[in-house]
């Protein structure tokens, strides 16, 4: 029998719903993602940043500790995996935060970033 090397190599995502998704990532544990943050913290972010943002993550992390749902539980480790390696490269200096994530923002989240926010747009000076 002949075999063919090239029907062997293909791979098919015949009948799946979302066809050819790319590769999960593998997720961290609570605990190393936590100290993971709080390094990118401190290696790239400003002094004043930095206060803001550990206070966000640790409270974030309190807040999620008891939590049961394996669905929510991978959903918050997924979004804050991302952003520990959006924070880690330097694309994120330049980049402006998603109006669908500010729309799902719960009241809290919204005011703790409120006031450290920059305005859209600035007035003009006279």
């Amino acid at each position: 029998m002949r075999v063919y090397t090239r029907l062997l190599a293909t791979t098919t995502d015949a009948g799946a719903s979302k066809p050819f998704r790319p590769a999960p990532m593998a997720l961290l544990p609570p605990i190393p993602l936590y100290r993971r943050l709080l390094r990118a913290h401190r290696r790239k972010l400003p002094h004043e940043e930095r206060l803001i943002g550990d206070m966000y993550v640790k409270s974030e992390f309190r807040a999620h500790k008891d939590i049961d749902n394996p669905v929510q539980i991978i959903g918050f480790l997924t979004e804050w995996q991302l952003y520990a390696q959006t924070l880690e490269g330097d694309a994120w200096k330049d980049a402006k935060m998603e109006r669908a994530k500010i729309d799902k923002m719960s009241g809290a989240s919204f005011s703790l970033l409120a006031p450290h926010s920059r305005p859209l747009h600035s007035a003009p000076t006279q």
